[in-house]
């Protein structure tokens, strides 16, 4: 088991995807985003531009 830092909107994002799709836990909403990039293949499109959402905004809101 590894243990990592998120940021508070963070975590409200993992367990609204969570209630939303039914998974079991915050867990599960993490490792589909990770299977998912890791699918998709497209590290350059994640991980090549720099993007902060706590840099001037509120981070991730819940969609209406």
């Amino acid at each position: 088991m590894q243990t990592f830092q998120l940021h508070d909107d963070m975590l409200r994002m993992l367990s609204w995807c969570k209630d939303k799709y039914k998974l079991s836990d915050e867990s599960k909403a993490l490792r589909v985003i990770l299977d998912y990039i890791i699918e998709e293949d497209d590290f350059d499109k994640v991980f090549g531009s720099v993007r902060c959402l706590r840099c001037g905004g509120d981070g991730w809101v819940e969609p209406d």
